[in-house]
């Protein structure tokens, strides 16, 4: 994961464009200076701003996420899952499962939370959204209602829904689809 640019795509796409960091500010709601940090790579962007990112260069995430064209199966092992999580700027660490995976439909990703490093933000975004408790105990925001939720519990949700994440337990993993 960390040899990925993504950065740097994102710059290039927006470059074949010719549009300028102030557009794609005004466009996500993102100011010019965090836009400026994710194309220097300097900052990885989480996936609510990796949506919005992806929506304003009229692309998908997972388009952002592929390292090649691969259309067959992919094998991850828990190893490589664990081992190469990225830290995004919202304080959790993700890994995009099937980033060579060529134009998926969804974008599984592991998340890996910690009691207080995550920062309090509500999110919402096109699209809906699949969570598996993997381990820990978590607490979701759905627009007025709260879940707590442990080890195999799941939630399926409008990700229109403004929504957020709080650990409980020390750390915490969960399995988050979006599509």
């Amino acid at each position: 994961m960390n040899e990925i640019k993504l950065g740097t795509l994102i710059r290039n796409l927006r470059i074949q464009q010719n549009r300028t960091i102030q557009q794609i500010s005004e466009r996500c709601n993102l100011s010019k200076s965090m836009i400026s940090k994710i194309e220097t790579n300097k900052v990885f962007p989480s996936v609510a701003t990796l949506i919005k990112l992806a929506d304003a260069l009229g692309t998908k995430v997972s388009a952002l996420l592929e390292k090649n064209d691969h259309y067959g199966s992919i094998h991850i092992s828990s190893s490589t899952s664990e081992n190469q999580t990225v830290l995004t700027e919202r304080g959790y660490n993700i890994f995009p499962f099937a980033s060579e995976y060529h134009n998926k439909k969804m974008q599984p990703f592991l998340f890996v939370v910690r009691k207080g490093e995550v920062k309090e933000h509500h999110l919402a975004h096109t699209g809906e959204e699949f969570i598996y408790i993997l381990d820990g105990l978590m607490k979701f925001q759905v627009g007025d209602v709260e879940y707590y939720m442990n080890k195999g519990d799941a939630l399926y949700f409008n990700a229109l829904e403004r929504h957020q994440v709080i650990p409980v337990s020390d750390t915490a993993k969960y399995i988050n689809i979006f599509v």
